[in-house]
């Protein structure tokens, strides 16, 4: 079966409500031929009648009767759809798309509040992205502003945040003080969120492991840092996070400094000089506010 043109979805549940083909074209401002023109033309779109005509006006058939509240529907998403894309064309383009990852959990929230206050039209979408896919994004134009581990590439525009250190998060329940993490990594599993979720961390993780000759598997449990820390607090195993996630730790779960040789790595807040957006300078002002840092 061929498209169907709304118009004529239109013309038959308007007909289907009025029952009349004079009420139903006036409502449509349409001639009574040209409507009973789109009728027809639906009819043979779909391969059967769905109305009889009589003198009383038009009647609904069974399978007229039965089609009608799909019609109904099509024509709801149909009239949302255009009225969301007014809404986009009014807005004029008022919006803004943030990528962070684990070390910015706790500050990116924090300015995009600050930044809705003064900006309350221009709408804020943030996504949860591993630094690689944050710089194609942003040098495709499709992310307005990115926070993750330098460094930026090539043609990007960036600032040094701060640097993060890779701490042990382990459970709470471990009360023994004087265990330093080659131990500890012999009584728990050493967990650590899913390749595709964090490969970075996973990369520092493998990175600190070599450099201080652990004996340790990572064992990849979940893509939600939620879920991982659950894990930890219910004593399932341990992982190496960012030092930060201590803004954000749950009870049940400690975090351990590194007692051997630790890595360090740099945060930076980054974006695409190429490309004009007045509310992603006007983000990046608030981020130099809260930070001291001269972006601009």
């Amino acid at each position: 079966m061929k498209g169907i043109d709304i118009k004529l979805v239109r013309a038959y549940v308007t007909l289907a409500e009025q029952g009349s083909y004079h009420r139903a074209s006036q409502l449509l401002f349409l001639t009574q031929p040209a409507l009973s023109k789109q009728i027809k033309m639906l009819e043979e779109r779909i391969g059967y009648s769905l109305f009889i005509r009589g003198r009383h006006g038009a009647t609904l058939t069974d399978n007229g009767s039965q089609l009608l509240s799909k019609a109904h529907e099509l024509l709801k998403s149909h009239d949302e759809f255009s009225e969301y894309a007014r809404h986009l064309l009014e807005a004029g383009g008022e919006k803004l798309v943030l990528g962070f990852g684990i070390s910015t959990f706790h500050t990116v929230p924090l300015w995009i509040n600050a930044f809705r206050k003064d900006f309350p039209t221009c709408e804020v979408s943030i996504k949860n992205l591993p630094s690689g896919v944050q710089r194609e994004m942003l040098t495709a134009g499709t992310l307005d502003i990115g926070f993750f581990r330098m460094p930026a590439a090539t043609g990007l525009a960036s600032k040094v945040l701060y640097r993060e250190k890779l701490t042990l998060a382990a459970p709470s329940s471990y009360k023994n003080e004087e265990m330093n993490i080659k131990e500890m990594l012999t009584v728990y599993p050493l967990l650590h969120l899913s390749l595709s979720a964090s490969p970075c961390l996973a990369e520092k993780t493998n990175q600190f492991l070599i450099t201080n000759h652990l004996n340790a598997e990572p064992i990849a449990v979940t893509d939600d840092m939620s879920a991982l820390l659950a894990l930890i607090a219910g004593g399932n195993g341990v992982a190496f996070l960012p030092e930060s996630v201590r803004h954000f730790l749950p009870p049940g779960v400690r975090l351990i400094a590194p007692d051997l040789d630790s890595l360090y790595w740099e945060i930076c807040v980054a974006w695409n000089p190429k490309i004009s957006n007045p509310y992603r300078d006007e983000f990046l002002r608030i981020v130099k506010a809260h930070t001291g840092k001269n972006l601009m």
